[in-house]
């Protein structure tokens, strides 16, 4: 197996990898047969909109080609991001958010044939040395038991839960999500990094 590099991306650099990042994409969530470029196409837009985000910041893993990637951005200022959140939010989280110090993990993908051998805790170190200050936030689906096993490698604790399907919602679409806002009653776990730590 090739040796694995990171590399930092500019947001200019990630534009012009799209396609290698849908490529990795749709190797590592391996959809319904047929489904691909339906989940590719979805994939595209969504990560279009997210290179435009403020403060978006990604990292990939190389082994002659792509085999990996993290990114994310700053949360807004004015809160929105939180909405569909159930219950209420801790205050220093309000807090953080008010003074641009929330960076939202967007996605992290790691083909199959690379997983379990360290490279998604390259990518979180590496993307994460920049924001050692932030409260970093991911938000997963309630049923992806792999992305729940990596937050709690990481150390990570469950924030709380989120509706991205409530009424007004303008929360961006999380991880594994390619397509609409997700039907009402798909409920979402939010999970931070605590203080302190990468």
């Amino acid at each position: 197996m090739a040796e694995v590099f990171l590399r930092r991306l500019s947001r200019w650099q990630a534009e012009q990898q799209r396609e290698a990042v849908a490529d990795v994409y749709v190797e590592a969530y391996e959809g319904d047969a047929g489904a691909e470029y339906r989940d590719r196409q979805g994939f595209l837009r969504i990560f279009e909109n997210t290179v435009q985000r403020p403060d978006f910041d990604m990292v990939v893993a190389d082994a002659a080609g792509l085999v990996g990637c993290l990114y994310g951005y700053r949360a807004a200022r004015t809160g929105e991001w939180w909405e569909g959140f159930r219950g209420v939010l801790p205050p220093e989280v309000e807090e953080r958010t008010a003074s641009g110090r929330v960076f939202i993990l967007t996605e992290l993908m790691v083909v199959p044939a690379y997983r379990r051998q360290g490279v998604s805790d390259r990518l979180r170190t590496l993307l994460l040395i920049r924001h050692a200050t932030d409260l970093v936030v991911a938000v997963i689906k309630r049923d992806d038991d792999l992305g729940r096993e990596v937050l709690r490698s990481w150390g990570w604790t469950k924030l709380g839960e989120f509706d991205p399907g409530a009424p007004g919602s303008t929360a961006p679409p999380r991880r594994g999500e390619t397509e609409a806002p997700a039907p009402d009653g798909l409920v979402w776990e939010g999970w931070m990094r605590p203080a302190g730590t990468l």
